[in-house]
């Protein structure tokens, strides 16, 4: 055979082999099972959830209680799947948490989960985290203050808890905004609580004035202690505080729309079956349209 017909030969059969396992790989490619495929196939959904964030998600990681746990049971039910909880220590920010828990995973080994709970739903966190899907808003979390009427009338604006006893949240933005307030006014007055359920008890047992936490922590509190009609919580704007709260929701890798679908439904259809307000109302909160 001359050498320039070898060559050809060569070139062609290499083509094909080439051209073969294009095909393969391609074949290979459109049978790999899509995310929410491998979620079915598994029978089990990840969940993740925050640790120490009651009342939506606290207590030993074995024995998990609180709003967003209740939720995560009843979505998990509508899609016909177990439900396998996966709870993290807060990050220094919310994009940390997002890495670790939904698209990236944990450098420590741990993660990502399937879908993630309490997820503000913010145009913002949107665009600054482009790898996730942030979707399905189940509730509106707003700051309230706590009060005993009887001890504090009413509140409506600061100045009308100067003298008071104080207590806030430790390293939340309320905690931040009250005592920032107009250089410190009210600086000297607010104690900090590990969290904001503390916070609420102190009042609830008189060694505080008034609290300055969020809806469902205040509401937390007094549904432990049986005591709703004693209670008065009152609206406070501050400077950066957001006056109309933040809706809560779920995010999930930004290529899983199908379980962002199937997740939204199955919240919808327990809103429209009345089972949202029961789990709301089991914990003793508002619901408060997102």
């Amino acid at each position: 055979m001359p050498v320039s017909s070898a060559l050809r030969h060569t070139v062609s059969r290499r083509q094909a082999m080439g051209l073969a396992a294009l095909l393969w790989g391609a074949s290979a490619w459109s049978q790999e099972p899509s995310a929410m495929e491998k979620i079915k196939a598994r029978g089990t959904l990840k969940v993740a959830v925050y640790k120490d964030n009651g009342p939506y998600s606290d207590g030993p990681a074995n024995d998990l209680h609180g709003l967003d746990i209740t939720l995560a049971q009843a979505l998990a039910r509508q899609l016909n799947l177990k439900l396998s909880l996966l709870p993290f220590d807060a990050g220094e920010n919310m994009n940390d948490d997002l890495r670790n828990m939904v698209w990236k995973g944990h450098y420590l080994g741990y993660g990502p989960a399937d879908v993630m709970m309490h997820v503000p739903v913010d145009r913002y966190l949107m665009s600054e985290n482009k790898q996730t899907l942030i979707f399905g808003a189940y509730v509106r979390e707003h700051l309230v203050v706590l009060h005993d009427p009887s001890k504090i009338a009413s509140v409506y604006n600061p100045e009308d808890l100067v003298g008071k006893t104080l207590s806030a949240e430790q390293g939340s933005g309320a905690a931040s905004a009250l005592m920032g307030y107009r250089g410190g006014l009210l600086r000297t007055q607010v104690s900090i609580f590990k969290d904001g359920i503390e916070a609420a008890k102190r009042v609830l047992s008189g060694q505080m004035d008034a609290a300055f936490v969020s809806r469902a922590q205040a509401e937390a509190a007094i549904f432990a202690a049986g005591e709703k009609n004693k209670w008065a919580l009152s609206s406070l704007t501050l400077p950066g505080v957001m006056p109309n709260g933040w809706p809560l929701g779920m995010a999930v890798k930004a290529d899983n729309t199908a379980l962002a679908t199937a997740l939204d439904q199955a919240l919808g259809a327990l809103r429209e079956n009345g089972e949202l307000t029961k789990i709301f109302q089991a914990h003793g909160l508002t619901l408060a349209a997102p």
